[in-house]
């Protein structure tokens, strides 16, 4: 980011949690004037940062926002409606606009090595859809409607679409990112699904929204998929070990027809390996070209200082590390059936 810089007065659409609260925290940090305006019954800003309360579901909620000449807004909505109150009420009264959309609007996921300037899209939901159900239907074509109110209002070289990746770090409440820092420093043997040369990709939170901050300053615009670069699968259960200061972690690969025979699911929840997907289907959903991210200004820390900061977390706040994934004496039932099978 820009060194000697003049304060900015940064609107963030949230900013109750994860992403949202990492972008407000970062930009305060950093000298800025920082506002959220959510319902705030998700979480609590961060220190120093003026909270307002607003129901996004009134098309004049943020109306009173208007007239305080905003640097930058920084929006994370999924909701279609929410969307279009906001660039109606604040569009005419910032310079730029951050909507963090996601790789989901994405038609493809069985190619690798896709771009964002140039890959196939969802349509758009039906016009009785404003936002995704429960399920997550929907969730990538909101985000493709999103995505075009946003170009249009503010044209391209005003809108920053950033189409982020799995996001992970500290406050991730998903756990596919932790389940595999609890399973590493748990030790012992452990079932690594498919293949060691298998793709996985992931940004850190504190990097996205340090990206996010970065464009507010330079005025960035364009679409870009906001995820670091790809990396084989042993890497990444290598490298959470040894964030975590366990060396030659016991990693037993397990393919994925049998792990699929024995009810283990995936990508995340219950029964579930964290991260794994069903290949060929899925070989493009976590191995795309970021390469248009990295020359834009996107940096990617080492994954150890990922791993010590969600393990931080996980420590100081255990009721709120979220639970799931495949138990451990699923796992151990497993491994000693699959190990039968190779003897026999």
């Amino acid at each position: 980011m820009a060194q000697d810089r003049a304060m900015a007065r940064i609107l963030v659409l949230g900013g109750t949690r994860f992403l949202g609260r990492a972008v407000a925290r970062l930009a305060v940090a950093r000298g800025d004037e920082v506002t959220c305006a959510a319902r705030g019954v998700s979480g609590a800003v961060p220190e120093g940062v003026r909270f307002v309360s607003v129901d996004r579901d009134d098309p004049a909620a943020l109306t009173p926002l208007a007239g305080q000449a905003f640097d930058a807004v920084v929006d994370v909505t999924r909701q279609i409606s929410h969307a279009r109150y906001a660039l109606a009420a604040l569009a005419d009264h910032v310079g730029h606009w951050s909507f963090v959309s996601t790789m989901s609007v994405y038609a493809d996921n069985a190619t690798p090595g896709q771009r964002a300037v140039d890959a196939p899209l969802l349509p758009p939901p039906p016009s009785d859809v404003d936002g995704p159900g429960p399920d997550f239907r929907w969730y990538g074509e909101c985000k493709v409607a999103i995505e075009q109110l946003v170009r249009e209002r503010m044209g391209v070289d005003r809108s920053f679409l950033c189409r982020a990746g799995l996001i992970v770090g500290a406050e991730d409440s998903s756990n596919r990112f932790p389940y595999w820092v609890r399973r590493l420093a748990r030790g012992g043997e452990v079932l690594a699904p498919g293949e060691p040369t298998d793709r996985v990709q992931f940004v850190d939170v504190e990097d996205l929204a340090g990206w996010l901050l970065h464009a507010a300053d330079t005025g960035l615009g364009g679409t870009y998929d906001g995820t670091g670069p790809a990396m084989s699968r042993a890497e990444m259960l290598t490298g959470v070990a040894a964030g975590l200061g366990v060396a030659d972690p016991r990693l037993t690969w397990v393919d994925q027809d049998f792990l699929r025979a024995h009810d283990v699911r995936e990508w995340w929840g219950e029964r579930a390996l964290p991260l794994w997907v069903r290949l060929p289907e899925s070989a493009g959903l976590m191995d795309r070209d970021v390469s248009a991210a990295l020359a834009a200004g996107l940096v990617v820390r080492p994954l150890a200082d990922t791993v010590r900061a969600t393990a931080s977390w996980m420590s100081a706040y255990p009721d709120d590390v979220p639970q799931g994934g495949l138990d451990p004496a699923d796992e151990a039932a497993i491994l000693g059936t699959w190990h039968a099978v190779r003897k026999a």
